[in-house]
């Protein structure tokens, strides 16, 4: 009798596996996600696990389109992260996609958002990371990694970098004032460890980015699955400082284009 139970246990637990797999993969073909922020509790498609809860607000005031648009402070000792010493300390508080929503090697995406910085919005020799790309990396070496594909602001300079294993690209930069408007921002994006990689990035309708490669570590950091998995984040992340920092996010698309 209790192997009888045991096995149908265990019969149990892999049908909810199955089920969980053929979720993702169902969710992932026909993957179509739209947010704008109009609801007044945050929406499924995200994760509030790197973000402190009052760090979030659906507001009215300032919005790109529709009602509302999201609002993210950033005060200091929000989510810290330890470097070890290997780089400085850094804190966050950014919107995650949930894991159903994690792109898949070798398949080509587009992602969509508006960003607004206030006028107000320090200027400052620090690294933050506004948007990023990274590599699922589970019980793997490149959890500590740098994004893969990153949109950052520092001393009023905005650009887009691309790292890869040991190297890193500029994609993009400007130093022009960006503050106090709304940027759109387009990426369509294939991650992967061939040259069939690519990135293209529209900025206020403006190809800013036309890059063809490699857009993936080479790890193969794999769980359930025969490809690796990428996710976005996007929000403030920064190295340790005590001044606070706004942003404001409205409409955030994201399609699966194969």
């Amino acid at each position: 009798m209790k192997r009888m139970k045991k096995w149908i246990l265990l019969l149990i637990g892999i049908l909810i596996t199955l089920l969980i797999v053929l979720k993702i993969v169902f969710h992932q073909f026909k993957l179509n996600v739209y947010d704008g922020f109009e609801v007044a509790k945050l929406n499924n498609i995200w994760t509030n696990a790197r973000m402190e809860q009052d760090a979030f607000e659906i507001q009215s005031k300032i919005v790109h389109s529709g009602k509302n648009a999201a609002e993210i402070t950033l005060k200091y000792g929000d989510k810290v992260e330890s470097n070890n010493g290997k780089d400085k300390d850094s804190e966050r508080d950014e919107l995650m996609e949930s894991r159903k929503l994690y792109a898949v090697e070798d398949i080509k995406y587009e992602y969509q958002f508006s960003m607004l910085l206030p006028d107000s919005f320090p200027i400052l020799p620090v690294r933050l990371v506004i948007a990023q790309w990274k590599q699922d990396c589970p019980l793997c070496s490149c959890e500590n990694y740098s994004p893969i594909l990153a949109l950052r602001y520092m001393l009023g300079r905005l650009f887009i970098t691309l790292q890869t294993d040991s190297v890193r690209h500029e994609l993009y930069t400007t130093n022009d004032e960006i503050r106090g408007r709304w940027l759109n921002f387009k990426f369509f994006i294939r991650f992967s460890k061939g040259k069939n990689g690519e990135v293209k990035a529209f900025l206020d309708n403006k190809m800013v980015v036309d890059y063809k490669g490699v857009t993936s570590y080479s790890n193969d950091c794999r769980i359930l699955s025969t490809t690796n998995k990428y996710f976005f984040k996007m929000g403030l992340y920064r190295d340790r400082i005590r001044e606070p920092m706004t942003i404001y996010i409205d409409d955030y698309k994201k399609n699966r284009l194969e």
